[in-house]
């Protein structure tokens, strides 16, 4: 099972680097997010052991106890990710536990993260995510609130360290039907870099089915789930 998983983890890396390549990029330029959420922690085991170090995690029950059943693991071996939607009631517990939340979206979200940070004394990277397709069934700020919960959060969250943005297309697994939404995404990103006055370096963007189109169009990070560890189990 260990080598079945680590040579589709090889296999995506290679795919990696040959997006990287076609887009006239370096490798080292789009960092890997290994999605492993309902997934066993011995499969996260595995993969920390041969090199991966950055995974992401859905729900924040899951992602605590999988962090126990690696404790022994050095610090340095696991960065964790949250890229599922945040309950506001759950912000304190994942406010200062997370490398990068994807997934900010509101003011009330920003405000619970904040009270929390202030407690413990330190800061918080963060992503925004965008509802690029303005879908009513999914999270995060719709594109034309975007600069105004930016600015927000600049003004009113100084531990909140802002870093980019994130998106969801509204095709899954689509190639590059996601392209255009992957496009906009970066003009989002420039401008608002623009208005802030911030460097936002981070576009997290792309999964299994779309990540090359994703790398493309200036993805730095790319989230794949099923094309490492299989198909996902049902969530119990």
């Amino acid at each position: 099972m260990d080598t079945e998983l680590l040579e589709r983890h090889a296999r995506v890396l290679e795919r990696l680097a040959a997006a990287c390549r076609a887009a006239g990029r370096m490798p080292d330029e789009v960092r890997l997010i290994a999605i492993s959420k309902l997934h066993p922690a011995k499969a996260i085991r595995a993969l920390a052991g041969g090199g991966q170090v950055d995974f992401g995690e859905n729900y924040l029950q899951e992602a605590m106890q999988k962090r126990e059943q690696l404790a022994d693991l050095p610090p340095t071996a696991i960065r964790w990710h949250m890229t599922g939607h945040i309950q506001s009631r759950k912000a304190p517990q994942v406010a200062g536990a997370f490398s990068l939340i994807h997934s900010l979206d509101s003011r009330k979200l920003a405000d619970a993260l904040e009270r929390r940070l202030v407690a413990l004394e330190t800061r918080q990277p963060v992503l925004l995510e965008v509802n690029v397709g303005a879908e009513a069934q999914k999270s995060g700020v719709m594109v034309n609130d975007l600069p105004s919960l930016a600015e927000y959060i600049q003004e009113h969250c100084p531990h909140l360290e802002l870093r980019g943005l994130m998106c969801l297309p509204p095709v899954f697994d689509a190639g590059e039907a996601a392209r255009p939404y992957f496009a906009l995404l970066r003009q989002l990103r420039d401008a608002l870099q623009g208005r802030l006055g911030l460097p936002l370096p981070e576009l997290s963007m792309g999964m299994s089915g779309d990540f090359e189109a994703a790398v493309a169009e200036g993805a730095s990070m790319v989230r794949i789930g099923t094309d490492i560890f299989g198909p996902r189990p049902v969530r119990g």
